[in-house]
């Protein structure tokens, strides 16, 4: 067996990117993360309820935690939604600055997230030159899945 290639990508890394319902921040700069999920139950219970999900919205926290590796310097983090029907939501972005090595970076961002259906949203993360706006490494893709049930 042969010896893989190394990677060309000499970072950031992506250490953590997942959806959690709460973060606390605690002494020294540590983070935790609270109900960590992948899934939005969304149940409607009655007589009446309807046959078919009503657009609601889903109130969640998205984190992204990353490791410079030799990346340096202010850089944006580019998220972009696109809902299971393959639309695209309008992306958002934050900035962070990286310092190089096992540095990290912690983005948190609580999310009122427009839901319209049943399945899927993936959020698409990518890494961003202020300096070029063209430019855009992709890191991770991560799902956020949705499920209607009804009870009657």
């Amino acid at each position: 067996m042969s010896t893989p290639e190394p990677l060309q990508n000499t970072g950031p890394y992506v250490s953590v990117a997942v959806f959690c319902e709460k973060v606390m921040h605690e002494q020294g700069g540590a983070i935790s993360l609270i109900r960590v999920t992948d899934t939005i139950n969304q149940a409607a219970v009655g007589p009446e309820a309807p046959r078919e999900m009503q657009p609601f919205i889903a109130n969640i926290t998205l984190v992204v935690m990353l490791k410079s590796g030799e990346a340096r310097g202010s850089h944006g983090v580019m998220l972009r939604p696109e809902a299971p029907g393959g639309f695209q939501m309008p992306p958002f972005e934050q900035t962070v600055h990286l310092q190089g090595g096992a540095w990290g970076a912690a983005i948190v961002m609580p999310l009122q997230l427009p839901v319209s259906e049943q399945g899927v949203y993936w959020f698409d993360v990518f890494l961003t030159d202020p300096t070029n706006a063209d430019s855009a490494q992709f890191l991770t893709r991560i799902p956020l899945e949705v499920v209607y049930s009804r009870a009657g």
